[in-house]
């Protein structure tokens, strides 16, 4: 990471001119502005590691702080509520979207910026670091007619990534597909992709609603996060549809008691389900530094990432499971049982093959 740039001698536009090179050519997924008494921390977050790289004063920040605001259509003279926006840049040839979020804090407004790359192409499935056991299965379900697939895990764990890498190997293969995203992330020729407006009530539930009145094949959900979302999207899988999305949970199984407390019947999730892949990612070992040749604590040890996942299948074992309500550790031996690998197991694996460090592993599934 380059430090010596003098980030506090540049003006607001000066500023964001120098983060738009910086951060294009780092190949960053987030900015941090973290005001504190005595500045402003400048930080990115690259390869999942949130990094300092400069402090900034509070005078250079606030000359900041009005320009980006101005980009991205922000109330100037608000300052005590949060606000939302977005703008685009582009870096040479490359088009970059700009997701902007701003809060109050103790010592100014704290901003977020996270990077989306619309324009660097859907990543092939074969590419994503699946093991040949877990890459074989998602190329199975993806072929189904009907059913519905879910992908969790956190913010920046890949999950959009790899739903787009399962639509790119249908498209063009008889099949109308349609998304429905918050923002669109990537584009993807052969489909449709509708962008939620909760300004003007076109939300998840809604959009969806919609999307049915369509005659789709393959639909895909940005996410669920309620109750008529997740029964709409159930009721969709059982009526002849392929639903992908995903949902913010820490493993595979804990997905279906998740579901199960918004409200959505067992009865009806059982039958619809047909797998759960949960996923991080983890900083993969510079050729250099395998066998333990260097110090796994630092970024300098890593380039690029992989993808780190564990993959629950609905058998039918699994589906009765879920119709009788038990506790996902219930669901977990009885997954055990049938050859399921937690996302641990799979870590260790990857350690063995000397793809990633065992305290990466533990980074993202601790």
């Amino acid at each position: 990471m380059d430090t010596n740039i003098t980030w506090d001698s540049l003006d607001g536009p000066g500023l964001q001119k120098k983060l738009e090179q910086y951060c294009t050519a780092e190949g960053i997924s987030d900015i941090h502005f973290a005001p504190e008494k005595e500045g402003v921390r400048l930080e990115v977050r690259l390869h999942g590691i949130l990094e300092k790289i400069a402090t900034l004063s509070h005078k250079s920040y606030e000359d900041y702080v009005r320009q980006i605001k101005f980009l991205s259509k922000l109330k100037l003279n608000v300052t005590n509520i949060p606000q939302d926006g977005h703008y685009t840049f582009a870096q040479g040839e490359r088009t970059v979207n700009v997701r902007v979020a701003s809060i109050p804090s103790r010592f100014g407004e704290k901003f977020t910026l996270r990077l989306l790359d619309p324009d660097r192409g859907i990543v092939p499935l074969e590419q994503l670091g699946f093991d040949e056991e877990i890459y074989k299965k998602l190329s199975e379900i993806v072929q189904l007619p009907n059913g519905i697939f879910l992908i969790t895990g956190p913010t920046g764990s890949g999950k959009t990534t790899t739903l787009y890498a399962l639509l790119n190997t249908i498209v063009g293969k008889d099949r109308n597909i349609i998304t429905l995203e918050d923002p669109v992330e990537y584009e993807l020729p052969g489909i449709v992709q509708s962008q939620i407006d909760a300004d003007h009530d076109y939300n998840f539930a809604s959009g969806l609603r919609s999307i049915l009145r369509h005659d789709p094949d393959v639909i895909l959900v940005g996410e669920i996060r309620d109750y008529e979302t997740a029964q709409t999207a159930i009721d969709a899988a059982l009526t002849g549809h392929l639903v992908l999305t995903t949902l913010h949970t820490n493993s595979a199984v804990e997905a279906i008691p998740r579901l199960l407390s918004m409200g959505v019947s067992p009865y009806t999730f059982a039958p619809a389900l047909r797998a759960i892949l949960a996923q991080r990612l983890v900083r993969t070992l510079k050729p250099e530094c395998k066998d333990g040749k260097c110090d796994t604590s630092n970024n300098a040890s890593y380039s690029g990432r992989t993808s780190l996942p564990e993959l629950l299948v609905a058998t039918p074992t699994i589906r009765e499971l879920i119709i009788q309500n038990e506790t996902a550790e219930t669901i977990l031996a009885k997954a055990k049982e049938e050859g399921y690998r937690t996302m641990g197991e799979w870590g260790k694996i990857l350690v063995e093959r000397q793809i990633t460090s065992e305290s990466e592993v533990l980074r993202v599934t601790m």
